[in-house]
């Protein structure tokens, strides 16, 4: 029988690796997308297939994770096996600005979704397997490393309402013996990542800055540590943790921590460049609460899932760096043609 997945969020990072990996495997892949007057499906091109020719395994639906009504259709729907709650309000700094949305989207989204799931479940006895995506933030000022068992301590909006999100989880999986799951992943990037996001937005910049297309990088807090890997490896975690015997929550991370200063070091040395010369401070890009050190213990996913890293910090900022010299390349062969073209600016771990 082929197994039917429902994944929000699919059209930012997460959601775009772990469909491939889904559709590689032979899953019917459902995802859900909100309603927009301009097309965000970048991520998911290559995977969309008109529904109309035969033998198609990836479709696309309307709705929101603030729309209750609409989530227990789609369950009804689909029919799933498998549901993975990847969409969120992601941005940190965001959350201290729409603090609001942050946790109607991150927070009763994910209770949205159990309710959902736990009346398709009681009416038609069909077990569904669900996953959250829970966060590092959570853990926040808590000293590291950081591993399930350390005691949480949130500093933002967002790693609020992923802490509910992350309780509730564990709520329903002890109230109502759904196999519910989260997953605790620390940073984690790719290509594939918001250019506002800090990893991206360096690699973004110092490969512009190569091109002649810019000239300064404007960050904030150079010393905050994170433990950074590859979105790719992690979505395998995620998918790991519903093929499991028992339902659980696992830390995933590499175990390394590197400082936002170091991420920048390496990225410029990768492309023979001074950070010196372009990098300066704007306090506006300091979050209200700092997180000052996320490293995180995944001991636990490596013995009970059999989950490890493949690629490493250094391969991780190459893959960056490769992609976006590419996109500089073309950029400046569009200014040369006369095209306008420009960059987005922020910052976050």
């Amino acid at each position: 029988m082929t197994k039917i997945a429902l994944i929000s969020g699919v059209t930012g990072q997460d959601g775009s690796y772990l469909a491939e990996l889904l559709l590689g495997k032979g899953y019917e892949v459902h995802a859900v997308i909100r309603r927009s007057s301009s097309f965000n499906t970048e991520r998911i091109e290559h995977l969309y297939v008109d529904p109309h020719e035969p033998g198609v395994k990836f479709f696309l639906h309307y709705g929101d994770l603030a729309d209750a009504s609409n989530l227990r259709r789609l369950v009804e729907r689909v029919k799933p096996d498998e549901v993975y709650n990847l969409g969120a309000q992601s941005h940190v700094k965001v959350s201290f600005e729409e603090p609001e949305y942050t946790v109607d989207v991150d927070a009763l989204g994910t209770l949205r979704f159990l309710e959902a799931i736990r009346d398709y479940r009681e009416r038609t006895g069909h077990e569904v397997r669900f996953y959250q995506a829970s966060s590092s933030e959570m853990f926040g000022a808590a000293p590291p490393p950081q591993n399930e068992t350390t005691p949480f301590h949130p500093r933002s909006p967002y790693a609020c309402a992923k802490l509910y999100s992350h309780w509730q989880t564990i709520n329903y999986r002890e109230s109502y013996g759904m196999f519910a799951c989260s997953g605790i992943l620390f940073n984690h990037e790719s290509e594939r990542r918001g250019e506002t996001f800090v990893t991206r937005k360096i690699t973004r910049a110092a490969t512009r800055i190569q091109m002649g297309l810019q000239d300064k990088l404007y960050l904030g807090n150079l010393s905050a540590k994170r433990d950074w890997g590859f979105a790719g490896d992690y979505v395998e975690a995620m998918w790991r943790m519903l093929q499991a015997d028992q339902p659980d929550d696992f830390v995933i991370a590499t175990g390394e921590a590197y400082s936002v200063q170091e991420f920048v070091d390496r990225t410029f040395a990768m492309l023979e460049l001074d950070p010196r010369r372009h990098v300066e401070i704007d306090p506006r890009y300091y979050r209200p609460a700092e997180v000052d050190a996320l490293l995180g213990d995944a001991s636990k996913a490596r013995t009970k899932l059999g989950w490890s890293p493949t690629v490493t910090f250094d391969g991780l900022i190459r893959r960056m760096v490769e992609h976006d010299l590419m996109l500089a390349r073309r950029e400046k062969l569009l200014l040369g043609a006369g095209h306008g073209a420009g960059s987005t600016q922020g910052q976050d771990t």
